[in-house]
């Protein structure tokens, strides 16, 4: 069954298609039957004002945005790991912990930020697929804006960012 929705999670990404030179392509994998995630580190700081913009729908009435300070990738997993936050134009906030598995097409929330300033972790977060019937559109498009190459995630934070803010241009891993 996991297989299954692994080939047919790539089947979308490739009728989806490129939007352009930017656009990476996410496609998923078997789940390797080794495979274990590296221990969650606690959620980053984050700063608002310092936000890289990522366009996830132009009908979209939320503005999201990633702290380049929050990304991580780790080497044993090749997990993308980040905060988001979707904003609305009255100034409301949801800020997520979140994680990205490029090889399955995969997301986690690990956990919420609080209006009170306090983070509220997922007691049990489990790997969604990003095209389920509930698919997680931000993380999509986070993937395809360069969390991912293909199946594996983005060569270094540094390239990552530098994608993010740079949409129309992508730097030789």
């Amino acid at each position: 069954m996991k297989l299954k929705s692994a080939f047919l999670a790539s089947l979308v990404l490739m009728a989806i298609g490129a939007s352009g030179p930017a656009t990476a392509q996410v496609y998923a994998l078997e789940d390797p039957v080794d495979w274990k995630e590296s221990p969650v580190p606690p959620p980053p700081a984050f700063d608002v004002k310092k936000l890289i913009p990522l366009e996830v729908s132009p009908n979209s009435s939320l503005a999201y945005g990633i702290d380049p300070a929050s990304i991580s990738i780790t080497d044993s997993d090749s997990l993308v790991r980040y905060v988001i936050v979707a904003s609305s134009a009255s100034g409301a906030r949801n800020v997520m912990y979140e994680g990205i598995r490029c090889s399955t097409g995969e997301f986690k929330t690990y956990g919420r930020y609080s209006p009170d300033g306090k983070w509220n972790m997922v007691a049990n977060p489990e790997w969604q697929s990003m095209f389920g019937p509930v698919p997680s559109k931000h993380a999509l498009r986070f993937a395809r804006a360069g969390a991912c190459d293909s199946a594996a995630s983005a060569p270094s934070v540094h390239v990552l960012v530098s994608r993010l803010k740079n949409p129309n241009f992508r730097m030789a891993d």
